[in-house]
C-alpha cells in the first residue's frame, strides 16, 4: 500500500449529529467508492461492531470499523464533522473526527485498526487532524503518521 488514504476518502464538514447518522454515510461511501456493492452488509457489519463496544475513543476522534465478506477491499476514510457528534466515547466527550475501517475478512483489520489506534494516541497527531481545513492536509497527515 503506496498510501493508506488518498484526498477523495476525506469528507469535510459532514452534518451527522449521531452515531447512526455516521454509520449510515460510510456505508453509503464504501458503495460509492466501489469497496463493497452491499450497502446493508457494511452497515450491518458497523453496528454489529458498535454493539460490542463504542469504537469512539478519546480526545475527539471514534475509529468506527467494519469487517466483512461484504467489503472487497481494505481502506480507510476519514470524516470531519461539521458540528460535534455524540458517540459513547472512552472519555465521554463528543467526537470531531471518524477514522473509518473498512475490511474483508481475514486479520487486515487488526493490523489496520492496530496502526490507526496507535497514531491516534500520539496528541500531536490528533491536534494537526483537528486543525487541519483540507482533504489533501488530512490524508497527508494521516500518510505520514503511518509512514506511507
Amino acid at each position: 500500500m503506496s498510501e493508506y488514504i488518498k484526498a477523495s476518502q476525506v469528507f469535510l464538514d459532514n452534518p451527522a449529529t449521531n452515531v447512526d447518522e455516521v454509520l449510515e454515510f460510510l456505508a453509503d461511501k464504501a458503495i460509492e467508492a466501489g469497496l463493497s456493492d452491499d450497502r446493508a452488509a457494511v452497515l450491518e457489519a458497523f453496528k454489529a461492531r458498535e454493539a460490542m463496544g463504542t469504537t469512539g475513543m478519546q480526545g475527539g476522534f471514534a475509529i468506527p470499523h467494519c469487517k466483512s465478506s461484504a467489503v472487497n477491499d481494505a481502506a480507510i476514510f476519514v470524516v470531519k464533522f461539521a458540528n460535534k457528534v455524540e458517540w459513547k466515547s472512552l472519555d465521554g466527550k463528543p467526537i470531531k473526527m471518524a477514522v473509518a475501517l473498512f475490511a474483508p475478512d481475514g486479520d487486515v483489520h487488526l493490523t489496520l485498526l492496530s496502526t490507526v489506534a496507535t497514531m491516534l494516541t500520539d496528541e500531536s497527531n490528533r491536534s494537526k487532524l483537528l486543525a487541519a481545513a483540507d482533504a489533501d492536509a488530512i490524508a497527508d497527515i494521516i500518510n505520514g503518521a503511518l509512514g506511507a
